[in-house]
């Protein structure tokens, strides 16, 4: 009888541990999943606080890309346009687009997704066209040139940076227009697309003939997008991008 109940007591101490250790992993189990979905969320709003929503009353600015694009000319466009003013309100769209919805590889290793393709682009306002140490593999690039073409007829601004003059080049939207290229590309360029009238590139940075702009490229990309952010709004604001970009700084700079 006494080892009958004594055997009892040590299945009750064994079942009670075993419920216990069941309720503690549970309890941990549901922490470290309401944990996992606090961080989801967390991440999730982070997220969206930086998303700028695509609102159909604003100008839209398309930066193009390819394999081998040089990563500044992108983001020089981008840092410009997508500050908001000083009053915190978004001013333009800027997307990016590309032949396909695969990253873009830059010639420096970043990877970028687009936003659009050619096929689901909206309407823009000013396109951007960057440049690539490989340019002439983008210019032998027959749907590049076709979109360029295409979007030439909507678009109110066609910028080129570097040699993205000899995209601009091959689509011929801008013959007969000032264009300026790479510092020792300009002599190439006119001998490739005689109906330009290329600037000499080792006194000009920018230059502007009617819808047309463009830069050496590289840092200079800054200038062709804050003279075309100034057209599209105010010398106050481009100021207040200027700001923002610590350009003062910059052109200070002696050391």
């Amino acid at each position: 009888m006494f080892k009958t109940s004594l055997k009892m007591n040590k299945i009750l101490i064994l079942i009670v541990t075993l419920t216990t250790i069941s309720c503690n992993l549970k309890s941990s189990n549901e922490n470290q999943k309401n944990e996992n979905l606090s961080n989801i969320k967390s991440e999730k709003s982070i997220k969206a606080k930086h998303i700028k929503p695509f609102k159909k009353e604003l100008p839209t600015i398309g930066l193009l890309m390819y394999h081998g694009v040089l990563q500044g000319e992108v983001v020089a466009t981008s840092d410009v346009f997508a500050k908001l003013d000083k009053d915190g309100n978004q001013l333009f769209n800027v997307i990016t687009i590309a032949e396909t919805e695969e990253p873009i590889v830059t010639e420096e290793g970043m990877k970028f997704v687009p936003d659009n393709t050619f096929e689901n682009c909206p309407e823009l306002t000013a396109l951007f066209v960057p440049s690539a140490y490989d340019i002439h593999t983008q210019v032998n690039n027959e749907k590049i040139i076709q979109f360029i073409r295409q979007r030439n007829h909507e678009a109110k601004y066609i910028v080129s940076n570097c040699a993205g003059a000899q995209l601009i080049g091959k689509s011929r939207i801008a013959d007969g227009h000032k264009i300026v290229t790479w510092i020792g590309g300009g002599e190439q360029l006119q001998k490739d697309y005689p109906k330009l009238k290329v600037q000499n590139d080792s006194l000009v940075s920018f230059v502007e003939d009617g819808k047309f702009s463009s830069s050496n490229g590289n840092l200079a990309s800054y200038i062709s997008a804050l003279k075309l952010l100034e057209k599209m709004t105010s010398q106050k604001h481009r100021k207040f991008v200027e700001s923002y970009l610590y350009l003062d700084r910059l052109q200070n700079w002696k050391n």
